[in-house]
């Protein structure tokens, strides 16, 4: 069940003096966190309209940066010591959530997947198909996903390339069997990254196998029991399946495509807009947290707080190689020190590059979550705020050099060797053979 959260009431019959005294105060604990910031680089900030707010998050190592920043108290440093960051048993339980919003016992914001606030913009994934206004403000991190198969296909040597899986899967389905494939939301980020995986091998997802959603936390259980045949989703359930013995990773995702976006923060448009120094304190505050998950100096202590029983109750261990780029793949091959490691800063991770957003929605479109006339550009122009990362980096003291001068990270290549060009989707969707419409 997704934890429910009593909502707060209203501040009725505040005197001008008391706000006053309010107001001063908040400014005075921003100044006294301030002073205590080793550079001293960050500008002044108007004091946020609310002291916090709700965020939903899945556990997930990449969610690392919500959960530090509550732990660090980096909220509280600027200006929100009562943010919430609530776990979801779900990404379907995160849309409801923020359907509902936090004035309504639901959530403000969310650690999510990044085409997640583009469906629920459009209304593709609401109840009654109804919009709900989202904004994705920062990416949270790249790489580290992974494609996990059944032990039971150890012999077929599948690993980056899925034909290998091909011949395995229709001799299964010819004794009368299913083959599921299981991701964690449909349109959503391990969604695209399994169904790219397979079609690049020739095998059609819509087709060939049967999709099915499983959350998160719950893929390697229901791998033990053979509920599924391939799965595809965060760490640390895929390094968690390999130390259990019950399957192995085929690919880590940073494979299929070197340096890709994962997941974002979500905002729902009238928190913004009712709340715009509070959206900011809280992007300085996960922005500053993504600083220290990036620093490999940390990870042993960052392994140690996520795994914790509040954020995802998994033992350090199932954690921990990953993160720093030593992946045992679980089928006799082991990669130490690799560039494979979840980046969470460095290369412009944080900052929510349109042209990424974009490559998202041409999936969706080459597998009918969208239709084939959607204007890509005019879309992410309304979901994506990058313009807000700016002003928050800005306000943080970020180094120019780590602003990113455009919003497109341009010309993309996958390991297949297709090329997706944000100027020109079409051509993208062209050169791709198995889509929905085929």
């Amino acid at each position: 069940m997704t934890k429910r959260i009593k909502t707060e009431a209203p501040l009725e019959g505040m005197t001008r003096r008391n706000f006053l005294m309010a107001s001063a105060a908040t400014a005075a604990t921003l100044a006294a966190a301030r002073a205590l910031l080793p550079s001293g680089a960050y500008a002044a900030t108007a004091a946020p309209e609310v002291t916090g707010a709700k965020l939903g998050f899945i556990a997930l190592t990449d969610a690392a940066p919500l959960m530090i920043a509550k732990e660090k108290g980096l909220f509280e440093k600027f200006g929100m010591p009562d943010v919430e960051v609530l776990k979801q048993a779900s990404w379907g339980a995160t849309r409801d959530n923020l359907m509902l919003g936090g004035e309504a016992n639901g959530i403000d914001g969310a650690h999510i997947l990044t085409p997640m606030p583009y469906l629920m913009h459009t209304g593709k994934v609401t109840q009654n198909n109804q919009p709900m206004p989202m904004a994705l403000v920062a990416r949270l991190n790249y790489d580290c996903q992974a494609i996990s198969v059944a032990q039971e296909y150890a012999s077929t040597g599948v690993g980056l390339d899925a034909s290998k899986l091909k011949d395995a899967f229709a001799a299964k389905k010819a004794e009368g069997k299913e083959v599921k494939a299981a991701m964690t939301f449909p349109g959503g980020t391990h969604d695209l990254w399994l169904r790219y995986w397979l079609a690049a091998g020739g095998i059609d997802p819509d087709k060939d196998v049967s999709t099915i959603v499983v959350p998160p936390p719950q893929m390697v259980a229901n791998m033990k029991v053979g509920n599924m045949d391939v799965f595809c989703v965060g760490e640390p359930w895929n390094e968690q399946l390999v130390h259990q013995g019950v399957g192995f990773t085929a690919a880590t995702t940073g494979e299929l495509w070197k340096g890709h976006p994962e997941k974002a923060l979500g905002l729902r448009a009238a928190f913004i807009d009712k709340n715009p120094n509070a959206t900011k304190a809280i992007l300085m505050a996960v922005m500053e947290a993504q600083q220290w998950c990036e620093a490999m100096e940390n990870k042993d202590e960052m392994a140690a707080i996520i795994g914790k029983r509040q954020w995802m109750n998994v033992p350090t261990a199932d954690i921990i190689g990953r993160l720093k780029g030593d992946i045992n793949y679980g089928n006799d091959r082991v990669a130490t020190g690799t560039d494979l490691y979840m980046k969470f800063w460095k290369g412009g991770v944080s900052y929510p590059f349109k042209s990424h957003d974009s490559w998202f929605l041409a999936e969706n479109i080459r597998w009918g979550k969208f239709a084939a006339t959607t204007d890509i550009k005019a879309l992410v122009d309304q979901v994506n705020r990058e313009d807000l990362w700016r002003e928050a980096a800005k306000d943080l003291g970020v180094a120019a050099a780590d602003i990113p001068a455009s919003s497109s990270r341009g010309v993309e290549t996958f390991f297949d060797g297709k090329i997706f060009d944000p100027a020109n989707p079409s051509a993208y969707l062209d050169s791709l053979k198995i889509k929905a419409s085929a």
